[in-house]
């Protein structure tokens, strides 16, 4: 059986309060970084998936599913991830 290496970004939806982002978008002008806005702070989450036999239409599909019921809040975060070949 073999493994497939996946990454999940997980990030607050737009229109959501994200204090973390505010306070570090706050800071960087105090180190001297002018200039930045927007910033946005998620989660970035690695693992492997096992693969037998499956298409990697049948592993994004149980990553998506793993996704929307407990790595992310899909009611309040956004996600997108990446699955290696």
């Amino acid at each position: 059986m073999s493994t497939v290496h996946v990454r999940v970004y997980v990030t607050p939806k737009r229109g959501i309060l994200d204090p973390q982002g505010v306070t570090i978008e706050r800071a960087l002008p105090a180190l001297g970084f002018d200039g930045v806005s927007g910033v946005r702070v998620g989660k970035f989450i690695e693992l492997d998936v096992a693969v037998d036999g499956g298409s990697p239409e049948v592993v994004r599909a149980e990553v998506d599913e793993m996704c929307r019921k407990l790595l992310a809040n899909p009611i309040i975060e956004d996600f997108t991830f990446e699955v290696d070949a």
